[in-house]
């Protein structure tokens, strides 16, 4: 059976290799083209060489330029580009408006799904 989520272009970012790594397959597993970065800076860096990225799936706690900080240039330089944001532990202050946040531990499943429905409300 076809997931709800393939076809949907994603960056995972997240600096623990062998979450990134899970979380990338599971979603190829499930029909999206994935893209992966450790870090913030390569993440933008993905995003100015591939414009079809519509999810950026993004770990709160970053080495250098933290996920917050991403978000906010994302918003500024790639509007369109939804976000998802993931941490393990609690939030000092609230996220801005129109920012999902994924708390771990997640399931895999969840995300495909968070994915699928993130990818219709852009369509």
């Amino acid at each position: 059976m076809k997931s709800p989520a393939s076809g949907t272009i994603v960056v995972v970012v997240e600096d623990e290799i062998l979450i990134r790594a899970a979380t990338a397959r599971y979603l190829r597993e499930c029909g999206c083209t994935v893209f992966e970065a450790a870090t913030a800076e390569e993440c933008l860096d993905l995003l100015e060489a591939e414009r079809s990225v519509e999810i950026v799936f993004a770990d709160i706690k970053l080495p250098g330029r933290d996920g917050i900080d991403l978000l906010q240039t994302l918003r500024q330089e790639y509007p369109k580009v939804a976000v998802v944001l993931t941490t393990g532990k609690m939030l000092e202050a609230p996220l801005p408006v129109g920012v999902t946040l994924l708390k771990k531990p997640y399931g895999l499943f969840h995300i495909e799904h968070l994915i699928a429905s993130l990818r219709q409300e852009r369509n």
